[in-house]
């Protein structure tokens, strides 16, 4: 792994493949670490050909914290919005879009395939809308638009999201239950939940870096980021949206309503699949992934 200065912070990041080749990049969801995007996941996109890097979100991981800025209070933020005012918020997604393009800017990539999911498919459509000309291709992945018409997430899953867990230097084994139910009522129904390797990955990642604040800081960022549609308006980049049937956090009108927004923008359902990327979906993800990159080199 190593480390980047871009857009006035550190971002950890790592990459996989062939340097010369095109660069799908790879953006985390809500409070996710880069290790999040498994080997076995970075390893069947990259033998379609791609260098794949992914990186630390801000205020996640090895990247910068910003442990000098308050936790803003949700309430807050959404009455500021619909007084139409500026919330008070360290950053927003647009921001945390320009550290992505930063980044791209100090590993010398002019253009790359933008992946997302969850938050960071919010964050790539961003990348996407205010950075066209680094964007080759979009793949927005079990996320939304912002749009406030949207069904909510089912009580059970806002529950689990909201729910601040025991540290895990505290009380290790209550932060591993509570990571480990949390997995299983997001998941994907449709395929095989491995309680286990849920568990492992979880104290790797706490491990490795422990920020709830931050956690708390990206939820005010997105809601300060507010309706995105708009800006889903400009994308011209090939665009595919993949969702899940059965997703209770960002249920599937979510990924209904961007590709409804994004110009010529695919969706792909599938059946099954909740929120989150079961190692079973590794390689129908990645030869999407790579079959919407190739869209990019079509001429127009």
């Amino acid at each position: 792994m190593a480390r980047a200065e871009a857009n006035g912070i550190s971002i950890e990041y790592d990459s996989l493949g062939d340097d010369d080749a095109e660069t799908i990049l790879l953006v985390a969801g809500l409070g996710m670490q880069m290790v999040r995007w498994s080997a076995e996941f970075r390893e069947t996109i990259a033998a379609q050909g791609f260098r794949v890097v992914r990186f630390d979100n801000r205020d996640v991981g090895l990247s910068t914290h910003f442990d000098d800025a308050p936790v803003p209070e949700l309430n807050a933020v959404a009455q500021a919005l619909a007084r139409g005012e500026r919330p008070d918020v360290p950053y927003t997604l647009y921001d945390m879009a320009d550290d992505a393009a930063g980044l791209l800017d100090v590993l010398e990539i002019e253009r790359a395939h933008i992946v997302g999911a969850s938050m960071g498919g919010m964050i790539a459509q961003l990348i996407a809308s205010e950075h066209p000309h680094r964007t080759l291709s979009l793949t927005s992945i079990m996320s939304n638009t912002g749009n406030p018409g949207l069904p909510p997430a089912t009580a059970e899953a806002m529950a689990v999201l909201t729910q601040r867990p025991p540290s895990p230097f505290e009380d290790e084994a209550g932060f591993l239950a509570h990571s480990a139910r949390s997995a299983r009522v997001i998941g994907s129904p449709g395929f095989p939940f491995d309680e286990a390797a849920q568990r492992a990955e979880a104290l790797a990642a706490a491990q490795r870096a422990y920020n709830p604040a931050g956690f708390g800081r990206q939820i005010a960022a997105i809601t300060a980021t507010g309706d995105r549609r708009a800006r889903l308006n400009t994308i011209a980049a090939p665009t595919l949206v993949v969702h899940g049937a059965a997703d209770p956090l960002v249920p599937l009108a979510g990924g209904q309503d961007t590709a409804a927004n994004i110009r010529g923008a695919e969706l792909k359902v599938i059946e099954g699949m909740g929120h989150d990327l079961p190692p079973a979906l590794y390689e129908t993800l990645a030869l999407a992934i790579a079959a919407n990159a190739r869209r990019a080199r079509q001429p127009a």
